[in-house]
């Protein structure tokens, strides 16, 4: 029998020491790593896994905050926010069973599609899915009832509201063009909202809680709240009172004459450079800012249909490009020839350089030849022999072209750069457009000739109506803006802003010199208002960059009162295509509208009315109230102290009742004493006085029973109404006023 081998105690021992050390270094090696990964995790990355940690257990909501409010210059509100809600709904947290129902309950109250809300709650692996924002108090009430009581009063859970806000505009359209508007997340896309959005846009607000790792709340309780901090507010120099004047004619002029490419308004403190009232029109509601509210417009849009064989979508650019049209803010974004207005500043420009003078002369024979170039003037059969004055007062192209000549490239430009007319004013809102002009360098003599009567250099609106501020003023060029004060959320002042004039550009005597002339009855022509010094000048000018040849600009600027200036007046109808005898003339469309906010702006801003001779015979007289006086008393407070004519319907001995009853009237306008109960009014027809003569429209008014306010300029043998303030067709109560408006007939209107 063989003997077995016994193992040898070295060997065992030393198999013994290698597994030991092969196990030991596997240790070592394992929880090396785990260290490693743990001094990795706890110092090295600890930032990166604290927030994602915290991203996993924290509900973080952002709680927006309000926008400051915008007010006009008397603190009534233009733009104010309100709080709304944004209703969202938890898929994962919401049975299968209970879709249907809450997305039945929420498409009714939402009016929100109930397929669109289905497919939102079956993504089950999400915690959040937005169903509708911005939803107002009375909806967002509905929707919490229904979360609350729906399911046979069990109520439903995974349905959401978290605060959010909205911005209102309560006058609609009102100043839309210069307010602007915000997007859904509150930011200010246009206007004064994008241009002081840093001011009115404050600091949103957090509430930080604890969730489960489904998204629900934690059951203990972890919450931080950090407030909002709502915006500063804005004061603007609009006067809603003076802005109301403004988009109301322009409005109508713009419809009136059809100016297909809009019209512009400013009115303008001279002394500080306040704007009182900036529109466009036609325009937009800031609060459905998306809408084309032009109905042509629009018709063009939804006629563009993409084209299946490339890959633009060109519904949604001229959808795009309508949109920017109507938002566009033309009185500082828009270029133009101004035209026959620029002649004030080329008129004092030559005065104050000595270049020309008062005493000049010049012939004007209908044109002129420029080396070469003939320039014609709008008087084709010419105006003869003519003062520097009448020069300016007849708007004649030749002898400014002879004014510009003398004056000289270098000179011209030097005061065309003085005026600030080539550089952006810097009036507070986004989008200023640059202007385009000849430096000295580039105004050969046809260059020259043509700028000097106000062609071929291109400025914005607000531009050239700071140019005339600076004339009116006495010369000092001032800065355009629109906003007075920053307030804070509780009303405290943060900043009252209140620019300096920039510089002296001409002298005073300069100045008085120029508006001396803008009153010249050719010069002012129908923007002429009784008992106020208005002072203006008119501007037609050709668009040379259309490829419409007949495509004009009519264009007045006016300023009262000229022996004190208050305001100034811009109004631009773009390519009118109604005409006035024919014409687009500025002084026969753009002059009356500056007329009609004259004639109500003067009075509210407390102007007093100075009358002329001829003016004070026509001048309105107070009606006093004679109700309950005998009919022998009445009649000698009408006719003897108010110089008005009296007539009595009735037998009775006792006046009952008199129209009009209050107000004023012409003088030597009639009053109606009603002396017993039941007789109605008599009504008539207004008919359409425009085109006859002053003795003429007496006549009809008389014969209607209707009392006439005479405006305008109704001393010259020749004038004609050009406007009415009661329609053709009007019924209307005998005794009603009507106002209507006497121009000359062969003033200048270019």
């Amino acid at each position: 029998m063989a003997e077995k081998k016994q193992p040898q105690p070295g060997v065992h021992n030393a198999i013994r020491r290698r597994i030991l050390i092969f196990v030991s270094l596997i240790v070592l090696v394992g929880f090396g790593s785990v260290i490693c990964s743990l001094f990795n995790l706890q110092i090295i990355d600890y930032e990166e896994y604290k927030v994602r940690a915290a991203n996993q257990q924290l509900k973080d909501v952002v709680i927006p905050a309000n926008r400051g409010i915008i007010y006009d210059a008397n603190m009534k509100v233009l733009a104010q926010s309100a709080t709304v809600w944004t209703v969202a709904v938890d898929p994962s947290n919401i049975e299968e069973e209970d879709r249907e129902p809450i997305a039945e309950g929420l498409s009714e109250i939402l009016e929100v599609d109930k397929q669109s809300i289905l497919d939102k709650l079956a993504k089950t692996d999400t915690a959040y899915q937005s169903i509708k924002l911005k939803v107002e108090k009375p909806v967002a009430d509905a929707v919490r009832q229904f979360a609350l009581e729906g399911n046979d009063g069990d109520g439903y859970g995974g349905i959401s509201l978290t605060q959010d806000s909205k911005r209102y505009y309560p006058y609609g359209n009102f100043l839309a063009t210069v307010i602007g508007f915000t997007g859904t997340d509150n930011t200010g896309l246009y206007g004064l909202e994008a241009y002081y959005d840093d001011v009115l846009g404050g600091t949103p607000g957090r509430q930080v809680s604890a969730q489960t790792a489904a998204g629900g709340d934690m059951g203990y309780d972890y919450n931080s709240f950090y407030a909002p901090q709502d915006g500063d507010s804005l004061v603007l120099t609009i006067d809603e009172v003076i802005q109301h004047y403004a988009e109301k004619e322009l409005d109508r002029a713009v419809q009136d004459y059809n100016a297909i490419e809009r019209g512009v308004v400013i009115v303008m403190d001279v002394d500080t450079g306040a704007i009182l009232a900036m529109a466009t029109k036609g325009d937009f509601d800031p609060n459905d800012p998306f809408t084309i509210y032009d109905e042509a417009k629009r018709a063009e849009v939804d006629a563009v249909v993409d084209d299946p064989n490339t890959e633009e979508d060109e519904h949604a650019q001229a959808l795009l490009q309508a949109q920017y049209a109507q938002w566009r803010n033309k009185a500082v974004s828009d270029l133009y020839e101004p035209g026959s207005v620029f002649k004030l500043v080329t008129a004092s420009a030559a005065l104050d350089s000595g270049s020309s003078t008062l005493n000049d002369s010049f012939v004007c024979t209908g044109s002129i030849n420029v080396s070469g170039t003939i320039m014609r003037c709008a008087h084709t059969e010419g105006h003869g022999a003519e003062s520097f004055a009448q020069a300016l007062s007849n708007s004649c192209n030749p002898a400014f072209i002879q004014i510009g000549t003398k004056m000289g490239a270098q000179t011209f430009y030097s005061y065309f750069n003085a005026f600030g007319l080539t550089v952006p004013t810097g009036i507070d809102l986004p989008g200023e457009a640059q202007s385009q002009f000849y430096t000295a360098e580039g105004l050969g003599p046809v260059q020259l000739a043509s700028c000097s009567f106000g062609q071929s250099n291109k400025v914005t609106p607000i531009q050239m109506i700071t140019a005339v501020a600076t004339i009116a003023n006495g010369g000092n060029l001032v800065q355009p803006h629109l906003v007075s004060k920053i307030l804070d959320a509780n009303g405290n002042l943060v900043e009252s802003i209140e620019p300096e004039a920039k510089r002296q550009v001409i002298s005073e005597d300069t100045s008085r010199k120029i508006l001396d002339i803008m009153q010249d009855e050719k010069t002012v022509g129908r923007a002429y208002v009784q008992g106020y010094r208005v002072g203006g000048k008119s501007g037609t000018s050709q668009k040379l960059d259309s490829d419409d040849p007949d495509a004009r600009i009519s264009s007045f600027v006016g300023v009262a009162p000229c022996d004190d200036p208050e305001i100034a007046v811009l109004v631009i109808l773009d390519e009118p295509q109604n005409s006035v005898d024919g014409e687009v003339f500025g002084g026969y469309l753009a002059a009356p509208v500056v007329g009609q906010i004259m004639s109500q702006a003067l009075p509210y801003l407390g102007v007093e009315k100075i009358y002329t001779a001829e003016e004070a015979a026509v001048a309105d007289v107070a009606v006093p109230s004679v109700v309950g006086y005998e009919v022998a008393n009445a009649q000698v407070v009408l006719t003897r102290d108010k110089g008005l004519q009296v007539n009595v319907v009735g037998n009775g001995s006792t006046v009952l009742r008199q129209f009009p009853s209050s107000g004023t009237l012409p003088k030597g306008g009639t009053v109606t004493l009603y002396t017993e109960e039941g007789i109605a009014e008599e009504m008539v027809t207004v008919p359409n006085f425009t085109g006859y003569s002053v003795s003429a429209v007496e006549q009809m008014a008389n014969a209607l029973g209707l009392n006439l306010r005479k405006e305008g300029n109704i001393s010259a043998s020749d004038v004609i109404a050009t406007d009415q303030s009661l329609e053709q067709g009007t019924s209307v109560a005998v005794g009603t006023v009507v106002t209507v408006t006497f121009h000359t007939a062969n003033a200048t209107v270019e």
